[in-house]
């Protein structure tokens, strides 16, 4: 088998944060007694601040039915679920790999997989099935806290011959819920399958969603809009009732944001560092989509996971306040979160706050937390025009109930609504809250955050409360008047 062998000196710079590997792979033309043909790309990852991206050509003949690609490395595993020495792998067509090229882009399943397979017909999870072009491909290889000597790295490539198969075809989730009309719909926007880092497939998911009280889920795969693709073929029978909203959580080296509400099969770029300044102009295309941008669990310990884009979120449109279980770091990450959107209030800045699971395993349950969301109808433009507004509030249980009001004369606010307030009135505000064992009420006004109002325990498994206070101008307000903005615990 050629072996290509790999060192610094073969590295060609090719743009910000990439790099291009020579020598080409190349393979012959198929003949008629060879069905199938391997090499071998070997290299080693030893700089710690060696490139974030690195791409192996390959020159694919005429023939080729379909692709395999398996890889080794050494992974340094610290066993309190952080690992250094990790190679992230996805794969381009002779399309393109600049920055933003979606037509090149042919899947990606970062450290979650050692091998995968793309033909017209099917691909692994996080790839895409479609035609194997002739013309040079990119094994886009990702080394990721690269530390003392570093990993080697060897990359299979064997290339299938014969007559192509059937086209593929997508089957993706509806847009909308038919008879499902104005009201508070729960859900979920961030969750992983098996088609990128998770253990459940989409049916386990939907089972499990609809068995803790939700209305919708966003799919959020690494990297990829694979998933994007076949949630259609999952929501029939006892699911058709159920809503799926397409997106793709954007991991970058830099921190992680959530592109939800976007069209099936659109795939959103994520090779760039704050540095770039860059994040604005996938954020843009998103809104552009009609979909909404949300940075993922942004206090969240780990290399390339804690949010490094700003923490005014100015490129972003909402902010991930609860994220997973509240407790542990997890829930210090979260009680940070909340703390800057708070600042945020304070500043006069007002991003919607959103809660998700990011689960990726059955153990880590869907719905904790999630957002409770009011909406015309249960469609997925509908929602993310909620959730644009505020009209949102986040808990950790399909169990918790809330009703928030301000008022002030005859004008009635709840969440996401704006009440204005002219000089030297004030609102009534009131809250009412259900299903939550035990807890308390902070009011986050334009100073500090302070417990308020009375606690009162009814029968167990049940914590019920009610709170009045008068608020001025400033409390919880982006402008002059009062944002009815609320999260529960």
């Amino acid at each position: 088998m050629n072996q290509p062998r790999l060192d610094r000196r073969t590295l060609l710079l090719a743009g910000a944060g990439t790099v291009a590997l020579a020598p080409l792979m190349s393979f012959e033309p198929a003949s008629a007694a060879q069905r199938s043909q391997t090499k071998v790309f070997r290299g080693h990852f030893r700089d710690p601040n060696g490139p974030d991206w690195v791409y192996l050509p390959v020159q694919v003949p005429k023939g080729v039915r379909e692709i395999e690609v398996s890889y080794d490395y050494k992974p340094q595993d610290t066993g309190v679920g952080i690992s250094y020495n990790v190679v992230d792998i996805g794969i381009f067509d002779p399309s393109g790999t600049a920055l933003g090229d979606a037509a090149g882009f042919r899947g990606w399943s970062g450290g979650a997989r050692r091998s995968f397979r793309i033909s017209r017909t099917s691909a692994t999870p996080g790839y895409l099935a479609g035609p194997i072009t002739p013309g040079r491909w990119h094994v886009a290889l990702g080394p990721y806290q690269i530390v003392g000597g570093g990993t080697p790295y060897a990359v299979r490539v064997t290339l299938h011959y014969g007559r192509p198969g059937r086209a593929f075809e997508p089957d993706p989730a509806p847009l909308s819920v038919p008879g499902r009309g104005e009201g508070w719909y729960r859900g979920d926007l961030h969750i992983h399958t098996v088609y990128s880092d998770g253990s459940q497939t989409p049916a386990q998911v939907l089972d499990f969603a609809t068995a803790n009280g939700l209305d919708f889920i966003g799919t959020s795969e690494h990297n990829t809009d694979s998933a994007t693709r076949v949630w259609g073929r999952y929501l029939a029978g006892k699911h058709k009732d159920f809503l799926v909203i397409s997106g793709e959580e954007v991991t970058t080296r830099a921190g992680h944001w959530v592109a939800t509400g976007i069209p099936a099969g659109t795939w959103i770029d994520w090779r760039y560092r704050p540095e770039d300044d860059e994040l604005s102009r996938f954020t843009a295309q998103v809104r552009r989509l009609g979909g909404l941008s949300i940075a993922a669990h942004p206090y969240q310990f780990g290399g390339g996971i804690t949010w490094e884009f700003g923490y005014d979120y100015g490129d972003v449109d909402a902010v991930e306040v609860w994220n997973g279980p509240w407790s542990g770091l997890t829930g210090l990450a979260n009680e940070k979160a909340v703390a800057g959107w708070h600042q945020l209030l304070t500043d006069g800045v007002f991003k919607p706050a959103v809660g998700n699971s990011d689960s990726h395993h059955p153990t880590q349950a869907i719905g904790t937390g999630q957002s409770v969301v009011h909406a015309e109808r249960l469609a997925t433009d509908a929602l993310i025009d909620a959730y644009r507004g505020g009209h949102c509030w986040v808990t950790g249980s399909s169990a918790v109930q809330l009703d928030f009001t301000a008022t002030l004369a005859d004008v009635v606010a709840r969440c996401g609504d704006h009440l204005p307030t002219p000089s030297g009135q004030s609102a009534d505000v009131r809250l009412d809250a259900s299903g939550v064992p035990a807890g308390s009420v902070r009011r986050c006004s334009g100073r500090a955050p302070r417990p308020t109002g009375p606690r009162r325990r009814t029968p167990p498994g049940r914590w019920r409360s009610r709170h009045r206070w008068r608020a001025g101008r400033r409390s919880c307000a982006p402008r002059s008047g009062t944002r009815a903005a609320r999260w529960s615990r």
